[in-house]
Order: C-alpha cells, then sequence, then structure tokens
C-alpha cells in the first residue's frame, strides 16, 4: 500500500513536470509567465491549500497530540537547520545555499500527505497541516535569509513583519481561528477553497518543469556536491531524526508524521526561490528531480523502519 501511493505520487509528479517543460520548449511559458504563475501559486493556491487544512474534523482526543505536534515540529525545524548548516560545510559556493534550503524545505504537501493519509488517515493529514505552519514561517523568514545571505536586525525585523503579512501566514491565522473556535467554511466556499488549493501541487510541478527545460545534465552528473546533497536529504538526516525518536522512546503517530514529512524530496520551492533570486536556478531544478525521483526507494525504507 505505502509503495503503491509513494510510486504513484512521483509518477504524477513527474508527469505533471513534463507539462513544464512541453511548456517551456514550445515557448508557452517564458520568464513572464512563469513569474506570474508563481504569484498565483505564491499568493493564491497555497493560502487556499493551508486554509483547507484547518477544516478537517478532530475531536478532543487529539486536542494533546496537536499541541505535541506544534512543539515537534518546531524543533525538528531547529535541528534540521542546524544539522544540515554542519553537514553542509564542506560545500563553499553557491551551491550550499541551495543544498541547506533543500535539506529544511520538503514536498510535504502533493507527497508527505497522500503517504501520511494512506498509512495513519485523516488524524496524520491534520498533524501535517500543523507541521506545514511552521514550514511556512520558517520559509518566509530563515528561507528568505538563507538566500539573501547575512542580514542586519533592523531588516530580519523588517523581513519578520513582512512574513507575517504574507497571504500563507494569513491563511495559517484564519486557521487557527477556525479550529479554536470550532468554525467551519459554507460547504460552496470549502469546496471552491480546496479546488483552488488543489492547484497547488500541478502549478508548483509545472514552474519546476518549465524551470528545468534546457538544463545541461551532463554538467552536473560529474558534481560530487549533487550526490553529497542527496545523501545527506535523503539519508542522514531522515536516519538522524529516527534516531532521536528512539532516544526519546516515542514512536506514536505525532512523531512518525512529522519524521515522514520532514524526509520529503526537496520542495519544490527550492527552484522557485532559485529562479526568484537568481541562484544556481538550473542547479536546483536538478536537484529537486534528483531527490524526487530517488525517493522512491528511500522513503519505503523509512516507512518499514518507523511504523
Amino acid at each position: 500500500m505505502e509503495m503503491s501511493t509513494i510510486i504513484k505520487s512521483v509518477i504524477s509528479l513527474f508527469l505533471i513536470m513534463l507539462v513544464g517543460v512541453y511548456c517551456s520548449k514550445k515557448e508557452i511559458i517564458n520568464s513572464n509567465v512563469s513569474k506570474g504563475l508563481t504569484r498565483i501559486l505564491l499568493e493564491i493556491t497555497l493560502p487556499c491549500m493551508i486554509l483547507v487544512s484547518f477544516s478537517l474534523p478532530y475531536d478532543e482526543g487529539v486536542k494533546s497530540n496537536i499541541m505535541k505536534t506544534f512543539y515537534y515540529s518546531f524543533l525538528t525545524y531547529i535541528i534540521i537547520s542546524i544539522t544540515s548548516y554542519l553537514l553542509m560545510m564542506p560545500v563553499k559556493d553557491e551551491r550550499k545555499i541551495i543544498l541547506h534550503f533543500s535539506n529544511i524545505f520538503t514536498n510535504t504537501g502533493y507527497i508527505g500527505f497522500p503517504i501520511l493519509n494512506v498509512i495513519y488517515g485523516a488524524e496524520a493529514v491534520m498533524y501535517g497541516a500543523i507541521f506545514n505552519i511552521f514550514f511556512t514561517i520558517f520559509l518566509w523568514t530563515y528561507g528568505v535569509i538563507i538566500f539573501k545571505g547575512k542580514v542586519e536586525k533592523q531588516d530580519l525585523v523588517k523581513e519578520i513583519f513582512k512574513a507575517l503579512k504574507n497571504p500563507s501566514l494569513i491563511a495559517v491565522y484564519m486557521g487557527i481561528a477556525m479550529m479554536l473556535f470550532n468554525l467551519k467554511l459554507p460547504a460552496v466556499i470549502l469546496e471552491s477553497v480546496s479546488s483552488i488549493g488543489n492547484m497547488t501541487g500541478p502549478i508548483s510541478m509545472i514552474i519546476v518543469g518549465a524551470l528545468s527545460y534546457k538544463i545541461n545534465v551532463k554538467e552536473y552528473l560529474i558534481d560530487w556536491t549533487l550526490y553529497y546533497g542527496i545523501a545527506v536529504k535523503l539519508i542522514i538526516i531522515p536516519a538522524f531524526l529516527y534516531f532521536i525518536s528512539l532516544l526519546i522512546q516515542d514512536r506514536t503517530i505525532v512523531s512518525n508524521s512529522v519524521i515522514i514529512l520532514a524526509s520529503m524530496p526537496a520542495a519544490a520551492m527550492t527552484s522557485i526561490f532559485a529562479d526568484s533570486f537568481n541562484i544556481k536556478k538550473d542547479y536546483a531544478a536538478v536537484f529537486v528531480v534528483a531527490t524526487t525521483l530517488l525517493s522512491v526507494f528511500t522513503l519505503p525504507i523509512l516507512l518499514r523502519l518507523i511504523i
């Protein structure tokens, strides 16, 4: 069951990416169209997906697990950030930015959520939504800092306030309010918002496919950092998180869900950010493609260990 879900998700991703490649080849997607799609993704579809994730039903019995997911998710991002920073020290140029960002930000929404749903059901998807809160917060704070480099204190404060006004975080605020006060969106609105949110995965992978076009793959086959980065991303970090769960003796649905999501391949946002900041965008696209493809082999091993 788990294996077939992973294979289907990965195949689906690559088929959608091929659409992006085709559109780029036929010049249906140019630089302006790509930037427009990116804005649609970041300002409309992604916030809708986040908002819908908070519309899942839950009872009193899972409240403690929800709180546990909050601090587990936060600690996981801190642990991965520190671990990745140390492990990326041998990489000296801008490739370090791409690899460090990729280690922290994973493809949770499009691959992680379906896998959680098959393994544990709706309850785990809810915990995944909590995990995604920190994904969004870290993405628009630390993720931006990774690409911008060292920032002054006043610039950091400005960046944080800017992040707090991000459409994705506004969706988080609304979702938390819905959860706390047990509010539900009207069925017709929920259906519409859900349909828009479901576009996030396809649009993101079309963008990655378009960015991947004309990449000189041969150039990266002899790049040792690519192989090193893949090993850290898909093997070392997941193994370290699994080891920590053994140390604290917590093998619950919460800890397992967090480990699974943190072990997904590199997020499509890696390519999108690389393109936005004009930093190694070809290298970023190759890394997203490579980790997504190879995750079909690494994820089943991880699932066998933790479940």
